[in-house]
C-alpha cells in the first residue's frame, strides 16, 4: 500500500458520490429520450429463413448514444473508485487489531490530521507520523 493510495481515500468517496449522481442524472436524461420508430432485419422464424425488414419502437440513436457513452465512462470510473477504495479498506480492515490500525482509521477513513489522531490516542504528532511510515515500510517488504 502506498501513501498516496491511502490519502485518496477520502476524495475517492466524494468523487465517487458525484459520479453516482451523475449517473443518476444521466439515466433520468437517457430516459426523457424520445421514443422513435427504426426498421431492422431479421430473419424469418420458419425455414426458408428469408430475411424480413420490420419496424420497432427504440430511443432516438442520435440523441440516445452520446448520453449511452458518457454512461459508460462514467461507469468505468466509478468501477476504479471503488477498486481504490476497496483496496484502502482492506489493507487497514487487515491490520492487527491495536494503536497502528486505530491511527490508520483515524488518519485516512475519517480523514483527522496528525495532530488530532495524537490528541486522540495521547502520542506526538511526530509518533503519529513514524508509525504510519513504519506500518507503510513495513507492508511495502512484505506486500501486506
Amino acid at each position: 500500500m502506498d501513501r498516496e493510495k491511502l490519502r485518496r481515500y477520502k476524495t475517492n468517496k466524494k468523487e465517487l458520490e458525484a459520479v453516482v449522481q451523475d449517473l443518476d442524472d444521466l439515466q433520468a436524461d437517457l430516459d426523457a429520450v424520445e421514443v422513435v420508430a427504426g426498421k431492422v432485419t431479421k430473419s424469418m422464424d420458419d425455414f426458408p429463413y428469408i430475411e424480413e425488414h420490420m419496424t420497432v419502437k427504440m430511443t432516438d440513436p442520435e440523441r440516445a448514444a452520446p448520453i449511452k457513452a458518457r454512461i459508460r465512462k462514467k461507469e468505468e470510473r466509478k468501477a476504479k473508485l471503488e477498486a481504490e477504495i476497496e483496496e484502502v479498506e482492506t489493507f487497514i480492515d487487515a491490520l492487527p487489531e491495536g494503536m497502528d490500525k486505530q491511527i490508520f482509521e483515524k488518519a485516512y477513513l475519517k480523514g483527522m490530521t496528525q495532530q488530532e489522531i495524537g490528541e486522540a490516542v495521547n502520542l506526538e504528532r511526530s509518533s503519529i507520523s513514524k508509525k504510519i511510515g513504519a506500518v507503510l515500510k513495513l507492508s511495502h517488504n512484505s506486500h501486506f
